[in-house]
């Protein structure tokens, strides 16, 4: 089986990137099952249901999220009633939405997804590591194919988690920095494991902000509007194939692909 994880789209330019790529992607590469994080696709920040229906028509199967799914307020209800879109799983009780979810590909295999976020640097929620582990127990009553969203700042908790949950699942894919990372491994106990998949969208730009108005923000400490960054775009992510039957990774490849900047 072969997934496709695309990193973090960002606004017009990430969707921009998807819309082009992904579905020559899936037909030469023969992929079986997308995954986008979309938490920062409607303007850089957060997410609207008519984005989210949008990315679903490019070929995503499953989109996940992280700390900016909550930008938007008006994504809650959606949240409730969308199941595959997913927020952290490791939310506290009564926060909208799910984070998990078992699907289904052409070919009839199963596929776990489990969203989940880091705490270092971030928000003081419920424990990853705890949340992660009870959470992959359930999903390996339907599938052995089970793929992991990081959402996390910090690279120290994202890589033991990659070594806590090896053998535990198929993959452990990183998202929140936008910085890809070149530490693509096979875990020892056939875990794929990469710290950060990257970002989709511009990167002439400081994570997909404009630089003028990242530098600003720095130099006066003073809040205001960022806008997006709009050239260079590339679609980011990673290609994992794995075994079926026992839900081991045989290779994971980074994807840094230039696209043509006919619009955003």
């Amino acid at each position: 089986m072969k997934i496709l994880f695309i990193a973090d789209i960002v606004g017009r330019p990430g969707r921009w990137a998807c819309s082009q790529l992904l579905p020559d992607l899936k037909r030469s590469l023969d992929i079986d099952f997308v995954i986008a994080n979309v938490e920062n696709a409607a303007g850089g920040f957060g997410l609207t249901k008519e984005i989210t229906q949008k990315i679903f028509t490019y070929g995503v199967d499953c989109q996940t999220s992280g700390n900016h799914i909550w930008d938007r307020k008006e994504i809650f209800p959606y949240l409730d009633c969308e199941s595959h879109l997913l927020r952290p799983a490791n939310y506290p009780e009564g926060a909208p939405g799910r984070g998990w979810g078992i699907y289904q590909t052409k070919k009839m295999d199963k596929v776990g997804v489990l969203n989940i976020q880091g705490r270092t640097f971030m928000w003081e929620i419920d424990c990853p590591f705890r949340t992660s582990k009870k959470l992959i127990q359930s999903l390996k009553t339907d599938t052995k194919v089970i793929i992991v969203d990081l959402h996390a700042e910090a690279t120290s908790e994202k890589m033991a988690l990659g070594w806590y949950l090896d053998g535990e699942v198929s993959a452990v894919v990183g998202s929140h920095t936008h910085i890809q990372t070149a530490d693509e491994v096979i875990l020892p106990n056939g875990t794929a494991y990469i710290t950060d998949a990257g970002m989709t969208g511009s990167h002439d730009s400081v994570i997909g902000i404009r630089k003028e108005d990242a530098i600003k923000r720095f130099l006066t400490q003073i809040p205001h509007r960022f806008r997006l960054g709009l050239s260079d775009i590339k679609f980011c992510g990673v290609l994992i194939e794995l075994d079926t039957q026992s839900g081991k990774a045989k290779k994971i490849e980074r994807l840094k692909i230039d696209v043509p900047q006919e619009e955003t």
